[in-house]
């Protein structure tokens, strides 16, 4: 995947210069993706140009911490907590002069699309979420689960070590295709596939990013004082009202809320579709066609909401 010109693009936003794809037609409807860990921006090459063929201008950042994508200040925080990709989003957006967006992701990708579709809904015309309402806090984080579930999230323990910040950094590639495993046990990915993706994590700031994290769900470290606002209002588990489409593949391995969980987060049109087949964690890479449907159809979604709304002021006259 790649802009018009054959390779990656980069803008300035905020205290990042992104790198990002940009493909299918500048003036058709704009569609921003965004990714999980551990991934990158291909996972949605071949979504991406299924939705470029259908009119769509597709925008795949390269998360903080991923890929070319750089702090723009030695001196930035790295900071990684939930609320800080969303204001990157927004960020992003502006500086492409893009006003509204159909939001979709997965893993921290989704997280980011629940935020961006609550707190700034006018920025959403719609989204798909792969395992749906995915907002948390660190209250709610610090209660424990039972010991199966907690054996799940393996992980945020050893990053909660410097043991584990120290094997992380030493083994990011091994680490992530362990994870890949794990997630989509049954995606049979090649060769070629994981390596592309890999030389994302040699970001220098991405080992920062991760660890921050993961410490920040369990209350290990400290946001920004600049975002707590924004954390307090996600700590309410806020409802969010833009129209939406969530995902759940039918063999994803990595710990995720069931369906009912969530949808009474979701006040306005919604659908909620299994994909069946094999499919993991990393469904828009596995299942490009159902999540590039799923960006279309929740996009016609609202543009009925629109219309549903015009022809409502118009008859309240």
């Amino acid at each position: 995947m790649s802009d018009a010109t054959g390779g990656l693009a980069h803008v300035t936003a905020g205290e990042l210069d992104v790198e990002y794809a940009d493909v299918g037609p500048r003036d058709g409807p704009a569609v921003l993706l965004l990714h999980g860990w551990p991934y990158d921006l291909h996972s949605f090459d071949e979504a991406a140009g299924m939705l470029a063929a259908d009119g769509y201008r597709v925008l795949v950042p390269n998360l903080r911490g991923y890929g070319g994508t750089r702090f723009r200040s030695d001196d930035a925080v790295r900071n990684g907590e939930q609320a800080v990709f969303a204001t990157d989003a927004v960020a992003f957006l502006d500086a492409l002069g893009i006003g509204d967006v159909v939001v979709g992701g997965f893993d921290w990708g989704a997280r980011t699309a629940n935020v961006l579709a609550a707190l700034w809904p006018e920025r959403c015309r719609g989204q798909v979420a792969v395992s749906g309402y995915l907002i948390g806090s660190q209250e709610a984080n610090a209660q424990p689960l039972p010991p199966a579930a907690e054996l799940s999230w393996w992980y945020q323990f050893y990053f909660a070590t410097e043991r584990g910040r120290l094997g992380y950094d030493r083994n990011r590639d091994e680490f992530a295709r362990l994870i890949w495993h794990t997630a989509s046990p049954q995606w049979q990915f090649d060769e070629a596939t994981f390596p592309r993706t890999a030389a994302s994590f040699a970001n220098p700031d991405h080992v920062d990013i991760v660890i921050h994290n993961y410490r920040w769900r369990l209350g290990l470290a400290d946001g920004e004082a600049a975002h707590a606002d924004l954390e307090q209002r996600l700590a309410a588990r806020p409802t969010i009202a833009v129209p939406t489409i969530t995902l759940e593949g039918d063999a994803n391995g990595a710990p995720h809320p069931p369906a009912e969980a969530y949808r009474d987060r979701f006040t306005g049109p919604y659908e909620h579709r299994e994909v069946a087949g094999g499919i993991g964690h990393d469904l828009p890479q596995e299942a490009p066609r159902a999540f590039a449907d799923a960006i279309v159809d929740v996009d016609a979604m609202a543009r009925r909401a629109g219309e549903s709304a015009g022809r409502a002021v118009h008859n309240g006259r």
